[in-house]
């Protein structure tokens, strides 16, 4: 009995000594989050965006990437969006073909598109007296929409995909004879009402600017802020569509 017992506590030992022996598994980074961490580390161009402002978005892309992304705008921190919806999809819309050309040679790996914004920043007031109106309250695919505010003539890929997270930091908005951000933000909010369930959180920035402000109030809602650090403003919608009762078009104010 003693041999048989002393063997049987040999071989334990030599199982244990060999897990602990085992070599651990090397995973390589992947290629994107190395181009992320060398171009940001290099680069003495910093993101548009604040640390802090930055955050609001980066804790929910932490809880819900991969996931489907989409951005208005393609700018110096489109690289670092890609990299935090890592296994996602991040998409970028970009009025400025030129831009989209410098970046697609930097960085061919980000996926972009051309997109055309017919109106002015000179046109706000009257976009939103047409955004009040009572067709443009009704929830409904974008390029179907009676609503002269929405944006329909997106890639259709961009219609017909569930977004998770809208970023709307584009256009540019600087001037009055410049594109205004009025119908990417009333866009982005049809596009989250119209999922066929869930939720989508979408980020506005420069709300210290009155178009963006009055506009995400309006057509993304009080309601439906969830929060504010510095010039980002933070909207969760949930689907209209999931709903057996009608939701309005803004809920109660918070």
């Amino acid at each position: 009995m003693q041999p048989s017992h002393q063997t049987s506590f040999l071989k334990k030992i030599h199982s244990s000594d060999e897990e602990t022996a085992a070599p651990a598994v090397c995973t390589k980074i992947p290629a994107s989050l190395s181009q992320a961490i060398i171009h940001y580390s290099t680069s003495k161009i910093t993101p548009q965006q604040t640390f802090s402002e930055i955050s609001v978005s980066a804790k929910i892309l932490e809880k819900k990437s991969p996931c489907n992304f989409l951005v208005f705008g393609l700018g110096y921190d489109s690289l670092m969006w890609t990299s935090l919806n890592h296994g996602g999809r991040t998409v970028f819309l970009e009025e400025d073909k030129a831009w989209i050309g410098q970046i697609q040679t930097k960085f061919p790996s980000l996926e972009s598109y051309h997109v055309t914004y017919d109106s002015k920043v000179s046109e706000a007031q009257n976009l939103m007296k047409i955004g009040n109106e009572a067709k443009c309250k009704v929830v409904n695919d974008p390029r179907y929409t009676k609503c002269d505010l929405a944006l329909k003539g997106l890639p259709v890929d961009i219609y017909e995909t569930e977004w998770d997270l809208i970023m709307v930091d584009a256009p540019t908005g600087y001037h009055k004879e410049a594109p205004g951000r009025m119908n990417a933000i009333y866009t982005a909010g049809l596009l989250a009402r119209n999922r066929e369930e869930g939720e989508t959180h979408v980020f506005v920035h420069d709300v210290d600017r009155s178009i963006e402000d009055k506009f995400s109030m309006a057509f993304l809602c009080d309601g439906y802020m969830t929060e504010q650090e510095g010039r980002i403003r933070h909207f969760t919608i949930p689907s209209h569509r999931s709903s057996l009762d009608d939701k309005p078009f803004c809920p109660a104010s918070k």
